[in-house]
């Protein structure tokens, strides 16, 4: 039940995200014809493209949130993370566009011969960039709290419009008061800015493909939790890793040699109920009890 209500906060922040870019690609387009302003018609064709980055956060989540079967028998909550590697490639194709662009008008001097913009695309940057980061904090709310690295490469994706449409602002701007060669440095700065959002959503995206350990707070928080359990005499092992927004743990604790199987198993299930309880982002825990032994490795519970 907590898995549909999770899927629906995301295909809701998804959708709203996919009409607020389109109604601000439209708009753009139109303000940028009637304003004279190439740098808004520039961020109406960005803007489209978010559209079609939102289009690929809900096929990613909804691939993810199916059911395992017989040939995935662990699910398919990586092809999110093949979302956000997609999405990241828009996200640096966008920042290596813009610095391209910024160069060229510099080095070729296009930007003087670039007409006047209207007050009315200002106008439109302005509002534009409001929206964008209203977008960015509620979706990056909604990656945060649904943990999906799709949401929050989409967030991210808007916030780097955020960026892109500063420097759409600094450009208009700076023309209106004459100095229109303003846009291209403005341009080239964010950029970089943009590219390095790009790399942090690609290097997210594939930490989680490869089966990167938990944060070392969340280890240490599961390691409290199974040291205060009833019979847990040391814990010997603890391996996790991240499985897109979910996680898989692995854990071998020590219990007095002496108990029969029946106890040391319920030992074992007092465990995989406490970590799974405790953190609902945990998929799949495997528990192994061990005869107690002194081990200078362990970390023995304080009993």
């Amino acid at each position: 039940m907590e898995h549909q209500t999770d899927r629906k906060i995301a295909m809701r922040i998804s959708r709203g995200n996919i009409f607020l870019n389109a109604l601000l690609s439209v708009s753009k387009l139109i303000v940028g014809v009637v304003a004279n302003s190439s740098a808004m018609v520039n961020d109406g064709i960005n803007n489209a493209s978010d559209v079609v980055s939102s289009i690929i956060v809900i096929i990613g989540l909804r691939a993810a949130s199916k059911a395992s079967d017989k040939n995935h028998q662990y699910g398919h909550e990586r092809l999110e993370c093949v979302a956000s590697i997609l999405l990241s490639g828009i996200v640096m194709a966008v920042g290596f566009g813009l610095g391209v662009d910024g160069i060229q008008k510099i080095f070729k001097g296009t930007y003087k011969n670039l007409p006047m913009p209207g007050i009315l695309a200002l106008i439109a940057a302005g509002a534009s960039i409001i929206i964008k980061e209203i977008m960015f904090i509620y979706t990056r709310w909604g990656a945060k709290k649904l943990k999906s690295s799709a949401l929050m490469a989409s967030a991210w994706d808007s916030q780097s419009d955020v960026l892109a449409t500063t420097g759409g602002l600094i450009g208009i701007a700076g023309s209106r008061f004459g100095f229109p060669i303003a846009d291209s440095f403005a341009a080239i700065i964010i950029a970089g800015f943009i590219l390095k959002v790009g790399i942090q959503i690609f290097m997210d995206g594939m930490n989680k493909m490869v089966d990167q350990a938990c944060p070392q707070e969340t280890v240490e928080a599961i390691t409290g939790v199974v040291l205060d359990q009833k019979g847990v005499l040391s814990l010997d092992v603890l391996n996790t890793r991240q499985f897109s927004s979910r996680a898989y743990v692995d854990v071998e604790i020590s219990a007095d040699g002496k108990l029969s199987l029946v106890e040391a198993h319920a030992i074992a299930e007092r465990v995989h109920h406490a970590i799974e309880l405790n953190f609902p982002e945990v998929k799949h825990c495997m528990v192994h009890v061990n005869p107690f032994k002194k081990n200078y490795t362990s970390i023995t519970a304080d009993k």
